[in-house]
């Protein structure tokens, strides 16, 4: 049976606050790394072409489109000739350092066609004792080896593989996925801020549904988080490669792009989001210095700040591994449903 490759599907826009980590790493197990650049203006492209496994590709789309972007990787990938295993990691996602050496490895490159291969999705974040940790309740399937099938996504939150749920799987207990996207929170946060304001656009959510279901990171129960091991990052950092540090900005690209809807749909459509959290008069400021500063005024009315701010004290009891009691849950949802009578 011939080995297969291990083919790295990434996208990225404006990804040089970690690209180069995650591409270090990544060169470590992947034979090729495809990368698809959505006009990136940061350096991310240039970062990119300084590594010699990856084919940086363009992705020309102008809009926000999971499926197109990841049949565009697939497609690129699948131009390699012979067997292959297709792993769809994001930019800020990377394996534990232990991949290599763990038996696990040789069971996913000896897998028959068409098998998935899920992880467990660590949830990495800094306090004062170094990394930490609480593992999503999830395990995403992230690989496949390759048999061919057509992939059909979704419009946002897609699965990044051609999947049926009926396929053979794979799901490691060693060999686990980080996710470094709380290692700024401040980044985080602007990132949740344009996911909200997108799905209210473009699909049915109400706002009370956005604001639990994208502040769940945030507020994870004390007792679910637990300090990263040793040997999950030991091997890149004798490599010498950073795994705790992050470049952090003034503001991010996300934030732009809310001012952006901001003054083609006005702020009043969006003021029942949780994204009045920021500063917008100040972001605008950092992304803008050359050009007068455009205050943005918060349109919310004192009954809109009060919601926002029982969402807030309320989020807690819905974070990942929350165990309200049943008749704190009852309440809950009861002050939700008059709310959603009135628009949340």
């Amino acid at each position: 049976m011939e080995k297969p490759l291990v083919i790295c599907l990434t996208p990225i826009k404006d990804e040089a606050w970690i690209l180069e980590r995650f591409l270090r790493c990544t060169s470590t197990w992947a034979d090729h790394i495809i990368i698809a650049d959505q006009q990136s203006k940061d350096g991310s492209k240039e970062i990119a072409r300084r590594f010699p496994k990856v084919t940086l590709i363009e992705n020309s789309s102008e809009s926000f489109n999971e499926p197109d972007r990841q049949q565009l990787l697939i497609s690129e990938a699948r131009k390699i000739p012979g067997p292959k295993v297709l792993m769809a990691l994001d930019a800020d996602e990377c394996f534990t350092s232990n991949l290599l050496s763990s038996p696990e490895w040789q069971t996913i490159l000896n897998a028959p066609p068409g098998t998935v291969i899920r992880f467990q999705w660590l949830e990495v974040f800094a306090d004062t004792q170094g990394l930490c940790y609480f593992r999503f309740p999830w395990d995403p399937p992230i690989g496949i080896v390759d048999d061919g099938a057509e992939h059909k996504g979704s419009p946002i939150h897609s699965v990044r593989i051609p999947w049926d749920a009926s396929a053979p799987t794979i799901t490691p207990t060693q060999i686990k996925l980080m996710h470094y996207c709380l290692l700024d929170r401040e980044r985080f946060k602007s990132r949740i801020r344009w996911y909200q304001c997108y799905e209210h656009l473009n699909t049915n959510s109400r706002p009370i549904r956005l604001y639990r279901f994208y502040h769940q990171d945030l507020f994870v129960a004390s007792d679910a988080i637990k300090p990263v091991p040793t040997q999950w990052v030991q091997g890149y950092e004798e490599s010498g490669i950073d795994m705790s540090s992050v470049q952090r900005q003034a503001a991010y690209r996300w934030d732009r792009e809310v001012l952006q809807l901001f003054e083609k749909h006005g702020t009043g459509r969006f003021k029942r989001l949780g994204v009045w959290d920021a500063n917008w008069t100040e972001l605008y400021r950092q992304l803008y210095p050359q050009g007068p500063v455009r205050g943005v005024v918060d349109p919310r009315s004192l009954l809109d700040r009060a919601v926002h701010k029982w969402l807030r004290l309320t989020q807690p009891d819905f974070c990942h591994y929350a165990k309200p009691g049943a008749g704190r849950s009852l309440m809950h949802r009861s002050v939700e449903k008059v709310l959603q009578l009135f628009g949340w």
